[in-house]
């Protein structure tokens, strides 16, 4: 027996997983493995002559079993309702989720269906009006199943309140951005007791509709992926994530702001023939920006030994806290 030393986040060696992967799943003999991402998780991607997947390995930290159970469920849901999606394969055993004995402790992981095509980052009309559409067929499923696990839920408490609990210690050099994220929360949530909320649809979110996590073929069909953060929570919130696209791309002057509201209006135009939206959906949507960075702040700290410890210095935060500012100053009006 051999007298490891303890670790908490190893790399698994893409060699033994090809050679795992292709018995488990009576793939090509010929298929190759290769490390694509490590980070929160880590990618890998297999592929020989005629097929390619995607494997995908949690960190138990990040995701417990019980979380990628709901989230292997909700993508088989969504692939039986015809939405397209990177799904889970099935092994030869039946099963969907692997279990390896890594260093660190158990590790889970799941096979993917690969998402052909392309990302694509300078989106046209066409492009957009399909998003729309697709995102709002997406958010025809979840807003109406209840899966068997828990996933993460979105609300104040979850994005801004305990966020706010745990960020502190690490902001006691940094008092005046705390006392800002503070006060923005208190009035994120004073504005939405002006919305009639009740009549919010809810349901599961994807959490993180970035160019990055979807695919256009060359028909331009849609396929969506990485679904890591899909959580509970206002439908909004997916449309909130996108927006930030072209928050991003006006930071980055990759675009102008006349021209991002305009495009994001396209896409609001093309979900809503699909899903309309109320008034005070819209008007919100900008509002929960702010829950957004504030969320991801905590997800930075919560990682910082595994993964952010490479750029999360008081400096980076300081400059999401200036990020968080501007984004008021865009979209918000307390």
């Amino acid at each position: 027996m051999h007298n490891f030393f303890p670790a908490q986040y190893s790399t698994l060696s893409a060699a033994a997983l090809k050679d795992y992967l292709i018995e488990a799943y009576q793939l090509d003999e010929a298929s190759t493995c290769r490390l694509l991402i490590r980070n929160v998780s880590d990618t890998y991607i297999l592929e020989n002559e005629s097929q390619k997947y995607i494997f995908k390995i949690y960190r138990d930290a990040h995701r417990k079993r019980d979380e990628i159970e709901a989230e292997v469920e909700l993508l088989n849901i969504l692939k039986a309702n015809g939405n397209r999606v990177s799904y889970p394969i099935t092994d030869y055993e039946g099963k969907q989720i692997q279990q390896f004995n890594a260093i660190e402790g158990l590790r889970n992981g799941v096979l993917f269906s690969y998402a052909e095509g392309m990302v694509i980052h300078e989106l046209e009309n066409e492009q957009l009006v399909q998003l729309g559409k697709d995102i709002a067929k997406l958010h025809q499923t979840t807003s109406v199943i209840k899966l068997q696990n828990p996933r993460p839920v979105f609300n104040f408490e979850t994005t801004l309140f305990e966020p706010l609990r745990v960020l502190a210690p690490h902001f006691e050099i940094m008092p005046e951005e705390y006392d800002y994220l503070s006060k923005v929360a208190n009035k994120v949530v004073k504005k939405f007791e002006t919305f009639d909320t009740d009549n919010f649809s809810s349901g599961y979110c994807h959490y993180d509709f970035f160019p990055k996590n979807f695919h256009f073929d060359e028909e331009g069909n849609i396929t969506f992926f990485d679904f890591d953060f899909a959580g509970e929570g206002f439908l909004i919130n997916d449309l909130m994530s996108f927006l930030n696209h072209y928050f991003f791309h006006q930071m980055n002057q990759l675009t102008t702001k006349e021209q991002a509201e305009k495009d994001f209006e396209v896409f609001l135009k093309a979900y809503q023939t699909i899903r309309p939206l109320s008034k005070d959906e819209l008007a919100a949507i900008p509002y929960l920006g702010i829950c957004f960075h504030i969320f991801f702040l905590k997800f930075f700290y919560d990682n910082y030994d595994d993964w952010s410890n490479i750029f999360l210095t008081p400096r980076y935060v300081k400059q999401r806290v200036a990020l968080i500012k501007k984004w008021e100053s865009l979209y918000c009006n307390f």
